[in-house]
């Protein structure tokens, strides 16, 4: 059949999930005339990436990507996009769904010049999520320095007297406490679902103490130490005493090849932990790290050439074995572990100032299966289903993945979701 005989039928597109890859997918099929809902549960587009200080495979920051897909968005008068937004169940068929969605009030509206008088007059605190509870953000709050919107939020958490000062600190009549959810229905053709991923929980891990003892932490937490906007302004420091680290472990594989938590290979954490020792190593010339592993898994030449540089460097030692156990010394908050050499065959006890734990990714999926006709695998990534159509997952919700990566399989699904519309 040729393109002349395919007549177009009238629908839009959804994607849900707000991160790199459901921007990537919402712009393709925006740009090219289709008109697309963009879903986004959190409070700014962004998703992952927005929370790294680099990625693969040029090391750029995130405003590196960001921006320019921003700046496509605002350019685009097809995309629709809703913050604090989830999607409560998809009906219909192919070409014809009814998708029920629900929004959170923000409690600021469009007037809103993120100028900040808000923050500066609000006293309540709350845990901040972004940062992964390492510290606290005001109760209004710009999500982080690239939100999209760049528009302040009311946490539901903030006290009485300080709605009253926020509401009068506010020169633009921005504030709005009057915000009440909504619940409302969206036709579209095509559903897909960008819903990304999580860390996974690294409580979990009963062996590897984290939550116990101070100086453990996960590879996002140590990304989020190192970026700038984050709670140690880019300093890689111990918990404990804020002070630097001399020698740093990683523990590759928390959790993951593990039958008792993540079965798979997450595909990033151990390009994610070599990556990690580069910032260890910018700030600290003099640091021994430790990476503890069962396989590295550097795909591709790029990140193969990563890593032998990286075994150049005195300072880094790799240790083929997985840590078995860890233990806090007593007075100084140092992290002892146990691993076997599988090269020697000996057992490795060693004393490191700090524990980097490199935890897998989780389908969000997993946690929070979407309202959808959706199959999903033994780990919980949504299967894409083409014989069936109209629904389609992409990036992280698919299947472990890079940026890149990502992104490629976002573009696909694009064109699977404009093929659903074309009849």
């Amino acid at each position: 059949m040729t393109t002349e005989n395919l007549a177009p039928i009238s629908g839009s597109i959804m994607v849900v999930g707000g991160g790199i890859s459901g921007l990537t997918t919402a712009l393709e099929a925006a740009e090219v005339g289709y008109e697309v809902f963009l879903v986004e549960k959190e409070a700014s587009l962004g998703g992952r990436v927005s929370q790294l200080k680099h990625y693969f495979p040029k090391l750029c920051p995130p405003t590196c990507g960001l921006e320019i897909n921003y700046k496509r968005l605002k350019d685009n008068k097809n995309i629709k996009v809703f913050t604090l937004s989830e999607v409560q169940s998809v009906a219909g068929t192919p070409g014809d769904y009814t998708v029920t969605v629900k929004t959170a009030p923000r409690y600021v509206n469009e007037n809103c010049t993120a100028c900040g008088e808000c923050a500066n007059v609000c006293e309540t605190e709350v845990s901040n999520d972004f940062n992964f509870g390492m510290d606290r953000r005001k109760a209004a709050y710009l999500p982080h320095n690239m939100a999209f919107p760049q528009r302040y939020v009311m946490d539901p958490a903030m006290s009485t007297d300080d709605r009253d000062k926020v509401k009068e600190a506010c020169k633009y009549d921005a504030v709005d406490f009057d915000m009440e959810e909504k619940t409302f229905d969206l036709k579209v053709g095509a559903v897909v679902f960008n819903t990304g991923w999580q860390p996974y929980d690294a409580t979990r891990i009963d062996n590897l103490g984290f939550g116990r003892y101070q100086n453990i932490v996960t590879n996002m937490m140590l990304e989020r130490m190192a970026s700038g906007n984050g709670p140690t302004e880019g300093k890689i420091i111990r918990p404990s005493d804020d002070e630097a680290p001399k020698t740093i472990a990683f523990a590759q594989c928390a959790g993951s090849r593990d039958e008792n938590h993540l079965s798979y290979c997450s595909y990033i954490c151990c390009m994610a932990s070599l990556k990690h020792a580069t910032y260890i190593r910018a700030q600290y010339p003099d640091a021994k790290i430790y990476i503890y592993y069962i396989d590295l898994r550097t795909p591709g030449r790029k990140y193969e050439n990563f890593y032998a540089k990286l075994k150049e460097d005195e300072n880094v030692f790799f240790v083929k074995g997985k840590v078995a156990e860890v233990s806090e010394e007593s007075g100084t908050g140092n992290i002892q572990l146990v691993a076997e050499d599988t090269i020697s065959g000996e057992k490795v006890r060693q004393t490191v100032d700090m524990l980097v734990l490199a935890t897998g990714m989780q389908p969000t999926a997993a946690i929070d299966k979407p309202n959808a006709d959706l199959t999903y695998n033994d780990e919980g990534f949504i299967v894409n289903d083409f014989s069936k159509g109209g629904l389609f997952a992409a990036g992280c919700a698919n299947k472990p993945a890079d940026v890149v990566t990502s992104n490629q399989n976002a573009t696909g699904m694009a064109l699977k979701a404009i093929q659903t519309l074309r009849r």
